[in-house]
C-alpha cells in the first residue's frame, strides 16, 4: 500500500463513486456510508503522505510512474513536494466534512455523491501530478462536475437588477441555478482553452518528446515562448483563482451552491487555480514571471480591495462570503507576485488557511439557511439566544477572516503582507492591509447582525445548534483554524523546504534580468 500510497488517495474517491453507481438508489444509508469510506480513504491517503515525508530530503517524494502514451511522453506520474502535502490535506478534509455536511441531501442523492466524490478525485490528482497532460485532465475532471451539482442541486434566489446592463437580466435569468452553473462553466472552459494552447506551447519549445514538470523546469525555454505562454497560464488558472475581472462566476457559482458543493469550491477549487500559476506558470517560465509580477501583483491588490469592498456591500449571506473569498484569493496571489520566499509561503499557507476557514463559513451558512429558511442579513438577528454554538464557531471564523493573531488566517495574511513589504513592489502593503481593515468591518457587522444583534419579531427558539453529524464539520474546522495558528510550524516546515527549491530558480533568473 505504501508504494501506491497517492495512487490510492486519488483512486479512492473514484473507486467509491464507482461502486455507488452499483448500489440501488433506495439503499440510502449505504450510499452515505461509502461515500463516508471514500471520502475518508482520501483524507487517510493524505496524512499518512503527510508522516511519511521527510522534510529533511525535501524534494518530490512518494513517486509512483505509469505509462500511458509513451510516444508523446505522457504517463500517469504522481509524486509529492511540500505544497502537495499540505494542499491534499486541505482537501481530504473538506471532502471528508463536505460529505457529513451533506448527509441530509434528499434528491438524488446517489448522483450527487457520485459527482461529488468524482470531483475531489480531480482536485487529488492535480495537487500531485508530475505529468502536464495528466495535470490538466485532472483539472478538468475537477472542475465539470460543478456544472451538474450546482445547476441540478443547487438553489435560486432573486438578485435586483443593477448595472448598464440591467435590461438582460431578466433574459439571461440571472440567480437562477442554471444561469451560476452555466456561466461558470463556460468562463472556466475558456481559461482551459488557454491552459491547454499554453502547455503545448511549452511541450512543443521542449522538444515536443516529454510533459514531465520536472523535465520542463530544466529544459530551456525561449524567453520569447515565456512571454507568451505565461499571461495565458495566469489567466486560465486565475480565472479559477477568482482573478479580476474574470472572477464574475465565483459569486453567483457560490451563492447557488449546495453546500458541500460551496465548501469544495470555494474552499479546494479555487485553490487549483492558484496552485497552477504558481506551480506550473512561474516554475516553468521564470523570466516570464518574473517580467509579469508587477501586473500579477496590481491586479491582486485589485482583487483583495475589489472583493472585500463588494462584500461589505452585500446583504446576502452566501454572497458576503463568495466575495470574501475573492479577495482572499487575491492575498494568495499577491504573495505569489511577491517572488520571495515569505510570500510564497505566505500564499500556500494561505490556500491552506482560506480553505478550512471558508469551508467553515459555508458549512455554517447552510445550517443557518436550513434552520432559518433565509440568508438575508435583514431578516436575522439575536440568533446566538438559539443557537449558541454556531454563533461561536462563525465568530472564530470571522476573527480568522479579519487576522486575528492565534488564528490560522493571521499567520497567512502576515506572511504575504511581509513578503510584499520587502519585496521589489513596496506599495502593494498599503492596499493590501487596507483590504484587511474592510474585512474585519464586513465580517464583524455579518456576525453582530446574524447573531449579536436584536432579536427578530417572532419566535427563534426552534432554530437550535448542530445535531448529529452536522457537529463534525464545525468542530474540526474550528480547531484547524486554532491548531494552525498557534502552531503554524506544524505545515509551514513542510512549505517552505519546496518554496526555496523552486525559488532557487526563479531568483537566479531575476538576478540575471538586473545584470
Amino acid at each position: 500500500m505504501k508504494g501506491h500510497l497517492l495512487a490510492w488517495m486519488v483512486a479512492s474517491p473514484a473507486i467509491a463513486a464507482a461502486l455507488l453507481l452499483l448500489i440501488p438508489g433506495r439503499m440510502r444509508q449505504a450510499i452515505r456510508w461509502v461515500s463516508l469510506a471514500g471520502a475518508s480513504g482520501g483524507l487517510v491517503g493524505a496524512v499518512v503522505a503527510a508522516l511519511s515525508w521527510d522534510k529533511g530530503t525535501g524534494g518530490f517524494q512518494m513517486a509512483e510512474r505509469y505509462p500511458l502514451v509513451p510516444s508523446m511522453g505522457i504517463s500517469l506520474s504522481l509524486a509529492a513536494d511540500g505544497w502537495s502535502i499540505a494542499l491534499v490535506l486541505l482537501t481530504g478534509i473538506i471532502i471528508v466534512t463536505g460529505v457529513l455536511a451533506s448527509w441530509t441531501v434528499q434528491r438524488r442523492d446517489k448522483e450527487f455523491f457520485v459527482l461529488l466524490l468524482t470531483l475531489v478525485t480531480g482536485v487529488f490528482g492535480v495537487f500531485v501530478s508530475q505529468d502536464l497532460f495528466v495535470f490538466f485532465l485532472f483539472y478538468e475532471i475537477a472542475v465539470l462536475p460543478m456544472y451538474l451539482l450546482i445547476g441540478i442541486w443547487g438553489s435560486s434566489h432573486k438578485v435586483k437588477a443593477a448595472g448598464p446592463f440591467k435590461g438582460a437580466w431578466r433574459w439571461f435569468v440571472v440567480g437562477s441555478r442554471e444561469y451560476a452553473a452555466m456561466k461558470l462553466t463556460l468562463m472556466l472552459l475558456v481559461g482551459s482553452a488557454a491552459i491547454l494552447v499554453a502547455m503545448f506551447g511549452l511541450w512543443s519549445r521542449a522538444g515536443g518528446s516529454t510533459f514531465d514538470l520536472g523535465l520542463l523546469a530544466a529544459a530551456s525555454i525561449p524567453r520569447s515562448t515565456q512571454m507568451w505562454v505565461f499571461p495565458l497560464l495566469w489567466l486560465g488558472f486565475g480565472t479559477l483563482a477568482g482573478v479580476f475581472p474574470f472572477h464574475t462566476w465565483s459569486p453567483d457559482g457560490h451563492a447557488s451552491a449546495p453546500t458541500a458543493v460551496s465548501m469544495l469550491h470555494a474552499g479546494v477549487l479555487m485553490k487549483l487555480g492558484a496552485f497552477g500559476v504558481m506551480r506550473v506558470g512561474m516554475v516553468l517560465a521564470p523570466e516570464a514571471a518574473v517580467a509579469w509580477a508587477p501586473l500579477v501583483g496590481a491586479v491582486a491588490v485589485v482583487n483583495i480591495l475589489y472583493g472585500a469592498l463588494c462584500a461589505a456591500a452585500q446583504d446576502d449571506l452566501k454572497y458576503i462570503v463568495a466575495y470574501s473569498s475573492v479577495s482572499h484569493m487575491g492575498v494568495v496571489m499577491l504573495g505569489a507576485a511577491t517572488l520571495t520566499p515569505v510570500g510564497w509561503n505566505g500564499a500556500v499557507f494561505q490556500m491552506f488557511a482560506h480553505g478550512i476557514m471558508t469551508g467553515l463559513f459555508f458549512a455554517l451558512v447552510g445550517l443557518v439557511y436550513e434552520r432559518a429558511h433565509t440568508r438575508d442579513l435583514a431578516k436575522m438577528g439575536g440568533f446566538a439566544h438559539a443557537m449558541p454554538a454556531i454563533a461561536a464557531f462563525f465568530t472564530l471564523g470571522a476573527l480568522s477572516s479579519l487576522g486575528l493573531p492565534g488564528t490560522a488566517g493571521f499567520v497567512a495574511e502576515f506572511l504575504v503582507f511581509l513578503g510584499a513589504a520587502t519585496g521589489r513592489s513596496a506599495w502593494w502593503t498599503i492596499p493590501a492591509v487596507l483590504g484587511a481593515f474592510v474585512t474585519a468591518v464586513y465580517v464583524l457587522r455579518a456576525s453582530k447582525i446574524i447573531f449579536w444583534g436584536p432579536r427578530p419579531l417572532g419566535d427563534v427558539a426552534h432554530l437550535g445548534d448542530p445535531h448529529r453529524t452536522e457537529w463534525f464539520a464545525p468542530v474540526v474546522l474550528c480547531t484547524c483554524l486554532v491548531v494552525f495558528g498557534v502552531w503554524p510550524r506544524l505545515i509551514l516546515d513542510v512549505i517552505d523546504t519546496t518554496t526555496s527549491g523552486y525559488l532557487n530558480r526563479v531568483a537566479l533568473v531575476a538576478e540575471a534580468l538586473r545584470r
